[in-house]
């Protein structure tokens, strides 16, 4: 779906606004040094993100997608991974190429933005902050804010009452099936980027209105 006028933009932010991959991983590795654990090859770390820090740690414990660790074992590694990440979030975390600009140019054209995360807030609000980026937004819905992470339609749904919009006005943007099956289940219009962590092939297979593989073509596809 190409020319959609709407009112609100929601984005994800990992892999779609920030390319954090480095950052997460470099702190999912060093937990698992903590617990002498042999470290997770950059590429397969990067293949687990997108379901909220938790069932990151599930995933780099077990090293399997669908993996459950030990109870536990897996509260001594999401408390380690809390520690490291805190401590280099912003070290390699940029956003991606034109995401300031387009951002900006969304805003002067009257749209309204907002940014729908699985990443908890300790986290979300340092990052966008630190990249400059929270100015933005005029919500934030992070992966604990309410009871329910995407693909959950709950966040979307509160982003787009707390501003007042309609699902029907609203585009969600993001790189992961997560989002997409957010945006189907809330009612919104599913846009998929191409270069962020999921692979573009299963996303095209499971139809999103349009998948963007360079930022900056969202001001050819929204009218505000």
């Amino acid at each position: 779906m190409t020319d959609v006028a709407v009112r609100l933009v929601l984005f994800d932010l990992d892999g779609t606004l920030v390319n954090s991959a480095p950052d997460i991983a470099h702190a999912a590795n060093s937990t698992l040094g903590d617990l002498d654990l042999p470290p997770i090859a950059f590429a397969r770390v990067r293949s687990f993100i997108g379901n909220g820090a938790e069932r990151l740690i599930h995933r780099c414990l077990t090293n399997d997608l669908n993996g459950d660790a030990p109870a536990a074992l897996h509260r001594e590694a999401y408390a380690k991974f809390q520690a490291h990440y805190q401590q280099c979030l912003c070290d390699r975390s940029r956003p991606y190429p034109g995401v300031s600009e387009t951002l900006g140019s969304l805003f002067e054209r009257g749209l309204t933005l907002g940014c729908v995360t699985n990443k908890p807030a300790r986290f979300t609000t340092p990052l966008l902050r630190d990249l400059e980026l929270e100015h933005f937004f005029a919500i934030t819905v992070a992966g604990d804010t309410l009871a329910h992470k995407k693909p959950a339609p709950e966040p979307l749904l509160y982003a787009i009452a707390y501003v007042g919009a309609t699902a029907a006005a609203t585009v969600m943007v993001g790189d992961s099936l997560t989002d997409l099956r957010a945006a189907r289940a809330a009612g919104t219009h599913a846009y998929c980027v191409d270069y962020g962590y999921a692979d573009p092939l299963e996303l095209i297979a499971h139809g999103p209105d349009a998948v963007i593989g360079d930022f900056p073509e969202l001001l050819r596809l929204l009218r505000g």
